[in-house]
């Protein structure tokens, strides 16, 4: 089960139960959270999207603002401080795996935005058929 050790390169390592919850919480809890409360923010009218500003691009950010490093190791620091230093090494590598996971998808998203975006039209159709 547990060996008490973190092989980095072994893929098990981040299907262990605390591993899950710390890559779940970066890439799905912070962009449901962040995404839920700026709706009812919004359906309630305490507040409003930015003029140009879309849902699809909300949900690009709410994805970026996965990456964690600082506050999610101060947090495991402080929860595993007099742990085993082994399940402190699981939960720093799971913060990176959720962090680049979410920023890979943050960055997707919003790539994904960008061209359906009124902006990323012309931008393609200048560099295919350039003005003048």
């Amino acid at each position: 089960m547990w060996r008490g050790d973190v092989d980095a390169a072994d893929s098990s390592v981040v299907r262990r139960p605390a591993a899950m919850g710390v890559i779940g919480g970066l890439v799905l809890g912070n962009p449901v959270g962040i995404l839920l409360f700026t709706g009812l923010g919004v359906a309630t009218g305490l507040a409003k999207l930015p003029p140009g500003v879309t849902w699809l691009q909300m949900t690009g950010v709410a994805f970026l603002c996965g990456i964690g490093f600082t506050m999610s190791l101060f947090i495991a620091g402080l929860a595993f401080e007099h742990g085993d230093t082994a399940y402190f090494g699981l939960v720093r590598l799971s913060i990176l795996v959720g962090s680049g996971l979410s920023a890979i998808i943050g960055c997707c998203v919003l790539a994904g935005a960008f061209r359906r975006s009124r902006a990323g039209r012309r931008i393609a159709r200048d560099a295919i058929s350039p003005p003048g």
